[in-house]
């Protein structure tokens, strides 16, 4: 039987993973504050009260700036606060529902990644009904571990599974199972949750989690060996339920 291994929800785009225990999964929505905060380029015309998608290239992300992955990032949901730390000091912290917390840490990044940043960037905050995902839609991201065993045995090294920044990752299923698992409903928990598409993986998947150096060809990999670089699915959830680790996910 397939199950949750981990469950992980990122709330600034680009930034560290959080990790959970359980959550509730509402239909047509995502985990509660996953990409719920993006830090845009000065060029990025986000307008909150019409919010268009925009690509990922509009913000700062791994796929372009390797350094984010040094940096372990605590979101307090009571408080709303933001603690941003380097190997265990805390470098800065900031209300992100205050203007002057916001502003403290815009500067950080500047300060801390340069001229990687085009203009000043912007701590969003996503509208209702938004989320600052790579996709126009809400949803989970799901990796299968024993997909990542299979990369794995083809590259000759040990994989990080958070590379693929996947708030769902799972075992019991064979490898590449999930790549026959779009539009088929999936029982995950106690909620139900449908294939929307194959995650095609960019260049943020060669940094390293850890040491936050570019030292693998992950998307390269997969189009030499398999004719595409996918690796993981997308789903949405179409009927309300909780998932926790160590719960089923399988085609219903």
């Amino acid at each position: 039987m397939s199950k949750v291994i981990n469950l992980y929800r990122y709330p600034i785009k680009g930034m560290s993973a959080e990790i959970l225990q359980a959550v509730s999964l509402r239909t047509g929505e995502a985990i509660a504050l996953d990409r719920c905060f993006a830090l845009a380029h000065g060029t990025t015309a986000f307008n909150p009260e019409k919010p268009e998608h925009f690509s990922k290239t509009h913000f700062l992300m791994l796929m372009k700036n390797e350094r984010l992955a040094a940096l372990h990032t605590v979101y307090n949901d009571d408080t709303g606060v933001l603690q941003i730390f380097q190997q265990d000091k805390l470098l800065i912290s900031g209300a992100l529902h205050e203007i002057e917390g916001r502003q403290a840490l815009e500067k950080f990044f500047i300060n801390y990644l340069g001229d990687e940043i085009r203009g000043i960037p912007k701590l969003l905050k996503a509208p209702s009904g938004y989320m600052f995902s790579d996709v126009d839609a809400k949803v989970l991201s799901c990796i299968n571990l024993a997909t990542v065993r299979e990369l794995e045995k083809l590259l000759g090294v040990t994989i990080n599974p958070l590379r693929f920044r996947a708030n769902v990752y799972f075992d019991g299923a064979p490898a590449w199972a999930e790549s026959e698992w779009v539009d088929k409903t999936l029982k995950l928990g106690t909620a139900r949750v449908q294939g929307v598409k194959l995650i095609e993986r960019c260049a943020a998947t060669n940094v390293n989690p850890e040491t936050a150096q570019r030292d693998l060809q992950i998307p390269q990999a997969l189009m030499k060996n398999y004719g595409h670089r996918n690796l993981g699915i997308y789903v949405r959830v179409i009927e309300d339920g909780k998932v926790a680790v160590n719960d089923e996910f399988a085609v219903d």
